[in-house]
C-alpha cells in the first residue's frame, strides 16, 4: 500500500507517512522519521501535504503530534475533489483546442505536416492511437518501419477502452513471420478485421479528424509520415478507406486457436452437411479468409499448422462448391452467401 495515495496526487513517501499514522496515532515527527526512515525534513513536508489534504491533524502538543482523519471520509473527499480538478483540465483543454483551431492565420498549410524520422513516426503513431475516442480506421501494409510488424500495443489498450478498430490488412503481409499471430490478438480483442489481395496503400484515420500515411511506399523512403487534418483531403481518404473495407474479405478466426482451423478429422461429406445445417464450418470459414487475402498454400499451411496438400485438396473442394475460378471469386461468393 505504499502508493496508496498516488491516484489523487500525493506521493509514495506521503502514503507512507500517513500508513504509519494510522497504525500509531497521536505519533511525532521524530518518531516518523525514526520509524519510516525518512529525513526530517522529508517528514514535515509529507505532514504538510497531510494536513492540507485533510487526511492528518496535528494536535497542540510539544512535541506536536498528529491524528489521522477517518481513511474512508478524507479519502472520499479528496477523490471528489480531485475528480473536480480533472472536469475543469478537461474543459480548459477543450476550449484551448477550440481557440487553436480557430486562431487568426491559420493557412491551409497547417493542415498538412510532413514526419521525419523513424522515432518521430512511432511517437507520433502511439500519441494519435492513445488518443483515440471513438473510431480507428486502418490499412496495413508493407514497408514498416522495424522491417517486419510489431505488436501494436497502442491498439490494445484504445480497444479495451472501448474505441471501435476497423483494420484492412494487405493479404500477402500476413505471410510475414508472426504477423497472422497478431491479426487473430486484434480480432479476439475486438479488431474488426478484413483483407484484400492488394492495398497499394497504408493509412490510419483516428476519429475522422486526422489521418497519417507515407509519402511513398517505396522501402527506401520509408522514414516520412505526411499528418492530414480535417480537411476534404481527409474526407476523401475516409471514401477511400470505405471504399477497400466494402471489397475486403471478413477475416474469420476461431474461437479455440487457428491451429485447429483445417482438421483431417472429418471428410467432406462431414463438412458438407455441417454446411448444409447452416453454412460453412468454423475451420473453413478461417480456411476462405486466408485463401480469399491471397496467401499462398504454403503460407497458409504454416499458418493452420496443417500439411499443404490438406490445404490444397479443401481449396478445390471449396471453390467447386461455390462456382468460383480463383481464390479472390471464392472470397467473393462466400461473402455474398454469408459465410463470412
Amino acid at each position: 500500500m505504499g502508493f496508496l495515495l498516488e491516484p489523487v496526487g500525493l506521493s509514495e513517501t506521503d502514503s507512507r507517512v500517513f500508513l504509519a499514522i494510522a497504525d500509531a496515532p497521536r505519533i511525532t515527527p521524530g518518531e516518523l522519521a525514526d520509524q519510516l526512515d525518512i529525513s526530517p525534513s522529508g517528514v514535515r513536508r509529507a505532514l504538510a501535504n497531510l494536513v492540507a489534504a485533510g487526511l492528518v491533524t496535528k494536535l497542540v502538543a510539544r512535541p506536536p503530534r498528529y491524528v489521522p482523519a477517518p481513511p474512508d471520509v478524507a479519502v472520499d473527499a479528496l477523490v471528489a475533489r480531485r475528480q473536480e480538478q480533472l472536469e475543469r483540465l478537461r474543459a480548459d483543454a477543450r476550449e484551448l483546442a477550440s481557440r487553436v483551431r480557430q486562431a487568426p492565420g491559420r493557412s491551409s498549410v497547417d493542415l498538412l505536416e510532413v514526419i521525419e524520422g523513424s522515432e518521430a513516426i512511432q511517437q507520433q503513431l502511439a500519441q494519435l492511437q492513445l488518443g483515440a475516442r471513438e473510431e480507428v480506421l486502418m490499412v496495413d501494409s508493407p514497408p514498416y518501419i522495424h522491417g517486419r510488424p510489431v505488436p501494436n500495443l497502442e491498439e490494445m489498450q484504445a480497444l479495451g477502452r472501448g474505441v471501435s478498430y476497423r483494420c484492412v490488412y494487405d493479404g500477402p503481409a500476413l505471410e510475414l513471420p508472426g504477423h497472422f499471430e497478431q491479426l487473430v490478438g486484434y480480432v479476439r480483442a475486438g479488431e474488426q478485421a478484413r483483407t484484400l489481395p492488394v492495398t497499394a496503400m497504408k493509412m490510419q484515420i483516428i476519429d475522422r479528424r486526422v489521418a497519417i500515411l507515407p509519402l511513398s511506399l517505396d522501402p527506401a523512403e520509408n522514414g516520412m509520415r505526411l499528418l492530414v487534418h480535417a480537411s476534404p483531403l481527409l474526407e476523401a481518404l475516409v471514401i477511400c478507406f470505405e471504399s477497400m473495407w466494402q471489397q475486403a474479405t471478413p477475416v474469420a478466426v476461431l474461437t479455440d486457436g487457428v491451429l485447429d482451423a483445417v482438421g483431417n478429422e472429418s471428410g467432406p461429406g462431414q463438412r458438407r452437411a455441417a454446411r448444409g445445417r447452416g453454412g460453412p464450418s468454423e475451420q473453413d470459414r478461417q480456411l476462405l479468409s486466408l485463401m480469399s487475402s491471397g496467401m499462398k498454400d504454403s503460407a497458409i499451411a504454416r499458418t493452420l499448422g496443417v500439411t499443404q496438400r490438406t490445404v490444397g485438396r479443401r481449396v478445390a473442394e471449396l471453390m467447386a462448391e461455390l462456382g468460383a475460378a480463383t481464390r479472390f471469386q471464392a472470397g467473393i461468393q462466400a461473402g455474398r452467401r454469408g459465410w463470412l
